[in-house]
C-alpha cells in the first residue's frame, strides 16, 4: 500500500500541514507523473519555473559533468567558469546596459540583494539618507524580510509585521479593475509618492513589469514605464524590475520590460534561470549602479554561501544556451498568441471575469457578479478550491487571493512550458472547464 505523504505521519514538513500530497516521480515536457502512474498536465510550469519543460537530458547532463569537475567552490574567494560564461550569456540577451551578474539561489534572495544593492549604492554615492523603497499594492517580491516588506501580501506580512521596515505603497496598474486615468495607470502615483516621502530619501522604486500573481499577469498601459523611467531619472531614484517571474522568455521577450522599450537600473531573474534544474537567481545591474561601490569599498555587501556556484551556474548556462539554440523565447510569443486566443472561450464561463497577460502569462479572474466585477466572499474560498479541483482533474495551476480588495479576489495563473502545443493547449482549456464546473458545485455557487 501506498503511504500517505502527510503530516504528522511522514518526515517532511511540509509548507501545508492539513493536506496529503501526491509524490511526483517522473516528469515528461509539460507532464508531470506521480507513483500511482497519474498524469498531470502542468500548466503553471510548477511555480512559473519549468520553461523548458520537464527531462532536458543537456542541462542534466552539464549539471553532472560540473560536479565531477567541482561542485562548489567559496564565490567571495574564487571564480569559476560556468559562472563567468552564463554572465557573458546574459549580457547578450538582456537589455542594454544591464551587463554585470550577481548570481544566487532564489527570487527572494535576488530581490533582498537587488534592494541592498541600491542602498549601498546611495551610501557609497554620498547621499546616506536616500533609503526608503517604494512598491506597488497589489504586489509580491519573494519571502524574506525586506522583500516581504516590499510586498502587498497581507497574509503572508501579519504575523511578521513587527519584523518588517516601512515602505511606501502606490497603486499598480490593473486595467481590469482601475479606470485608464487613474494615477495608478498613469504612474503619477509614482511621482507623487516620491515628492510626499522628499526625493532624498528615496532609493528605489521596485515593480513586476507585468503583474505576477498578485494582479495576474496585468499588463501596464503602454506609456507607463517611460513615464516611471521619466520620474525615477528626474528625481533620481533607482528603478529595479522584478523579473523572477516575468524575465528569461515568459512574457515573449527575454526581459518583459522589452515589451515597454525601457530599461530598468536593477532588474532580478529568477524561477525560468535554470528551468527548475537547479536553484538560480540573479541580480543584474548597470555600470551606473556599481561604480560608486567600485571607486568606495570595493566591495557588496551581501553574500551567501551559494553565490556563483559553478554546479548552479552550469544548470543556468546549459538552460539559456537550450532557451537560444531551440529559439524558445519566441517560441514562447508564438504560443503565447495561441493560449491567449483559445483562453478567451473561458470568458463565457459564468464567473470568468477576465483573462490576460503576455505571452506564455496568462491570469484567469473569477468573479461573483461580471457586470459589477464583485469578487466572491473570501470565506467561500474559491481559488484554493479551485485549483484542488484542477488537480483532481490532472490539471496544475497557481493560485492567488485578496487582489481586488487586500482580502477578497481569486484568480488562477498559467504559465505552461515554452514547448507546450496547440493540443496541449486545448487539454488545458477543456480540463480548466472541468474544474470550474466542479468549484461551484464544491462552493455551492449557483449557475
Amino acid at each position: 500500500m501506498t503511504a500517505k505523504h502527510r503530516y504528522p505521519e511522514t518526515g517532511v514538513f511540509y509548507r501545508a500541514l492539513d493536506r496529503e500530497f501526491p509524490m511526483i516521480v517522473r516528469g515528461e515536457g509539460c507532464w508531470l507523473i506521480d507513483e500511482k502512474g497519474r498524469r498531470y498536465l502542468d500548466a503553471c510550469g510548477g511555480a512559473y519555473v519549468a520553461n523548458l519543460g520537464h527531462g532536458v537530458s543537456e542541462v542534466a547532463d552539464a549539471v553532472a559533468e560540473q560536479v565531477r569537475k567541482v561542485a562548489y567552490v567559496n564565490g567571495t574567494a574564487f571564480t569559476n567558469e560556468p559562472a563567468e560564461e552564463l554572465a557573458s550569456e546574459l549580457r547578450t540577451l538582456n537589455p542594454k546596459g544591464l551587463d554585470y551578474a550577481y548570481f544566487l539561489s532564489s527570487g527572494s534572495e535576488a530581490v533582498e540583494a537587488a534592494l541592498k544593492l541600491a542602498r549601498q549604492h546611495w551610501v557609497e554615492a554620498g547621499k546616506p539618507g536616500k533609503h526608503k523603497i517604494i512598491a506597488r499594492t497589489p504586489g509580491y517580491h519573494g519571502n524574506t524580510l525586506l522583500a516581504l516588506s516590499a510586498s502587498a501580501r497581507e497574509s503572508y506580512k501579519k504575523m511578521f509585521g513587527p519584523w518588517l521596515v516601512p515602505v511606501t505603497m502606490i497603486g499598480a496598474p490593473y486595467p481590469y479593475r482601475c479606470s485608464p486615468d487613474a494615477p495608478a495607470m498613469t504612474a503619477e502615483a509614482l511621482e507623487a509618492a516620491i515628492k510626499k516621502e522628499g526625493a532624498d530619501t528615496v532609493a528605489a522604486f521596485i515593480a513586476e513589469p507585468v503583474g505576477g500573481s498578485s494582479t495576474g499577469a496585468s499588463v501596464p498601459p503602454k506609456g507607463y514605464y517611460k513615464r516611471v523611467r521619466e520620474i525615477c531619472d528626474k528625481h533620481n531614484v533607482l528603478f529595479i524590475a522584478d523579473e523572477v517571474l516575468t524575465g528569461c522568455g515568459r512574457t515573449g521577450t527575454w526581459a518583459a520590460m522589452e515589451h515597454f522599450g525601457v530599461t530598468p537600473d536593477i532588474m532580478t531573474l529568477g524561477k525560468g534561470l535554470s528551468g527548475g534544474y537547479v536553484p538560480l537567481s540573479a541580480v543584474i545591474a548597470t555600470k551606473k549602479v556599481l561604480e560608486p561601490i567600485a571607486k568606495g569599498t570595493g566591495s557588496f555587501k551581501h553574500a551567501q554561501t551559494f553565490s556563483h556556484s559553478p554546479a548552479i551556474c552550469a544548470a543556468g548556462l546549459a538552460a539559456v544556451r537550450h532557451i537560444k539554440k531551440n529559439n524558445l523565447v519566441e517560441r514562447s510569443a508564438k504560443m503565447g498568441t495561441v493560449l491567449h486566443k483559445k483562453l478567451s472561450i473561458l470568458l463565457d464561463l459564468p464567473f470568468v471575469g477576465d483573462v490576460r497577460g503576455l505571452g506564455l502569462l496568462a491570469g484567469v479572474e473569477f468573479v461573483a457578479d461580471k457586470k459589477t466585477k464583485t469578487p466572491f466572499r473570501r470565506a467561500l474560498k474559491f481559488a484554493e478550491t479551485f485549483v484542488n479541483k484542477a488537480q483532481d482533474a490532472g490539471l496544475i495551476v497557481w493560485p492567488n487571493i485578496g487582489h481586488a480588495d487586500g482580502e477578497n479576489g481569486d484568480l488562477v495563473m498559467l504559465a505552461p512550458p515554452f514547448i507546450v502545443t496547440e493540443a496541449e493547449i486545448d487539454e488545458i482549456v477543456a480540463r480548466f472547464k472541468i474544474a470550474h464546473a466542479a468549484a461551484l458545485e464544491a462552493c455551492h455557487v449557483p449557475r
